[in-house]
Parts: C-alpha cells; sequence; structure tokens
C-alpha cells in the first residue's frame, strides 16, 4: 500500500504531468515537422541539385569488403546516408523552433518581472519646505 500511495503522489504532482504533456505535444510537433521536411522543403531542395530524393541516397557498401568475392552473388548492404542527411534538416528546424519558443518565453518573462513605473511623487508641502530649509540652515551654520 505505501508503494502504491508513493507512486499516486510522484505521479500527481504537477511536474510530472507537465512532462507529460510536453512529451505529448513534442511528439506530435515532431510530426508535423518532418512532414514539413519530407514533403515540403526536401522536394524542391532536390529539384535544385538535380532531381535528388535524399531519402533514396544510399552507398553499397558490400562490395567494399573482398574484392576477390566481387564477382560472387551477395546480398547488397547499403549505407543509407540520405536518410541520416534528413533526420539532421529535421533535427536543425525543430531545434530553432525550441529556440524561437525559449527566446519567446525569456521575453515574456522579462516583461512580466519587470518592476512597473512608480508614480511621480507630489510637490512637497509648504510645511516640507519650511523643514528642508530649516534643515539646510543647520547644516550650513555647523560647517
Amino acid at each position: 500500500m505505501a508503494l502504491l500511495r508513493e507512486f499516486k503522489e510522484f505521479a500527481l504532482k504537477g511536474n510530472v504531468m507537465d512532462m507529460a504533456v510536453g512529451v505529448i505535444i513534442g511528439s506530435a510537433f515532431g510530426k508535423i515537422v518532418t512532414s514539413l521536411v519530407n514533403d515540403v522543403l526536401m522536394p524542391p531542395i532536390g529539384v535544385l541539385v538535380g532531381n535528388v530524393d535524399f531519402s533514396d541516397l544510399k552507398l553499397d557498401i558490400s562490395r567494399l569488403s573482398d574484392p576477390i568475392a566481387a564477382g560472387a552473388a551477395h546480398e547488397p548492404v547499403y549505407l543509407c546516408y540520405g536518410a541520416f542527411l534528413q533526420q539532421c534538416i529535421d533535427f536543425i528546424i525543430i531545434a530553432f523552433c525550441v529556440f524561437l519558443m525559449v527566446k519567446l518565453m525569456n521575453r515574456m518573462t522579462r516583461k512580466k518581472a519587470a518592476p512597473a513605473p512608480t508614480p511621480a511623487s507630489p510637490a512637497p508641502s509648504r510645511e516640507e519646505q519650511l523643514l528642508t530649509e530649516i534643515r539646510d540652515l543647520l547644516k550650513q551654520r555647523n560647517q
């Protein structure tokens, strides 16, 4: 029973719930960015570099292993560097978006934390003016 109660306290803490929401939103955001990269950004870039689909870029490394057995039938082994390039572009876009969100949050936090301007103090009353003059005269006499 103590283990269950401890787990319930852990699971219902605000930080755990915030983290869970962040993970869910982050995974959905990752899918959106992946679609943006794969379906919107990479096709025009591929056209610009000569009708290349980056996800299909690969290198057959099975021919590099044994030059004597190169003529023998073998299963090709590919190094899929195009998929890796696509994932790197995904990462850069996600990192940039997170940077922009953090920058926005920092700006909003700074505005919220900035102290409100204090209103100008009212002009001193006649009594305060007289007391100030007396103080200044006493300072002059003591010097």
